[in-house]
């Protein structure tokens, strides 16, 4: 009998094969890629993958769908099973007993959606301090939101903190919707996939962590202006000068600045011969 579900892990087991289709397309996938897949389930999305790459290695936290999946693909030349808890795991470090399996280039995978923002964070880095080797590509399907999110244009009301932290670090597309219906169990809330390809922003942040700290505080009322949510860190008559240098209308929110625009805004207070500005 196979495993049920476990609220604990947050899992949705994918049963369209429509859905699947499009992850599997999205991924663009060559025979050379090496994919890692976070959380593979039952194995529905490692068997559409393990005859088009040259491997998989999955890692899956829950020991009775490892037990599942040992039985069903252990046997594939081109599969590896890494158990454990992946915001945890060293992957270099456990592929090193594996040689035969190099470092994966591509991410394609269905993850629990209440640590969406952890492993984001584990396969971008953060803006301060951006992964030393990154994908060439990464394909999730997430929760609807996140995804709108992810792939937002600056002005739009899905614009925000998220956004620029994102976007800084990679190119966010928005690929298609999963409805409800499309898992076992079916979660509340609808779905999407979407793709990133990490990427080096030009020119880059002067000041990494100070640009956060931007992001942060300018993201933090909406509603209010930017001058507003910034007073704290740039007095508003300087920060409306600096707006207006850049072109940008002095009673722009948040979410109306572009990620080049947040960093050229960072760039140019870190850059600025006036006094230094200080921690909030």
């Amino acid at each position: 009998m196979a495993p049920q579900p476990r609220k604990q892990f947050a899992q949705h087991w994918l049963r369209s094969e429509k859905a699947l289709n499009k992850i599997v397309a999205a991924a663009q996938l060559q025979r050379s890629d090496r994919i890692l897949e976070i959380g593979p389930g039952t194995g529905i999305l490692t068997r559409q993958l393990l005859p088009q790459v040259q491997s998989v290695v999955a890692v899956e936290i829950d020991r009775d769908l490892c037990e599942l999946l040992v039985k069903k693909l252990g046997s594939i030349d081109n599969f590896l099973l890494l158990q454990g808890d992946f915001l945890s795991l060293d992957l270099n470090t456990q592929l090193a007993f594996f040689p035969a399996f190099q470092k994966p280039n591509k991410v394609v995978a269905n993850i629990p959606y209440n640590i969406t923002g952890p492993i984001l964070e584990k396969l971008l880095g953060t803006i301060a301090q951006p992964a030393t080797e990154p994908f060439e590509t990464i394909v999730l399907l997430v929760q609807k939101e996140v995804a709108q999110r992810l792939s937002a244009k600056s002005g739009s009301r899905m614009f925000g903190a998220l956004s620029v932290r994102v976007q800084y670090l990679a190119e966010c597309e928005f690929i298609c919707d999963v409805p409800a219906k499309a898992f076992v169990p079916p979660p509340k809330v609808d779905s999407a996939v979407v793709r990133l390809h990490p990427r080096v922003v030009e020119p880059p942040v002067n000041e990494p962590k100070h640009l956060e700290m931007l992001v942060k505080l300018g993201f933090s009322s909406k509603r209010k202006m930017l001058r507003n949510n910034l007073q704290s860190v740039v007095e508003r008559d300087r920060l409306t000068h600096l707006l207006e240098q850049l072109e940008v209308n002095s009673q722009v929110r948040a979410e109306d600045l572009s990620v080049q625009q947040w960093v050229t805004l960072s760039n140019t207070l870190t850059s600025s011969s006036q006094s230094p500005i200080p921690n909030p």
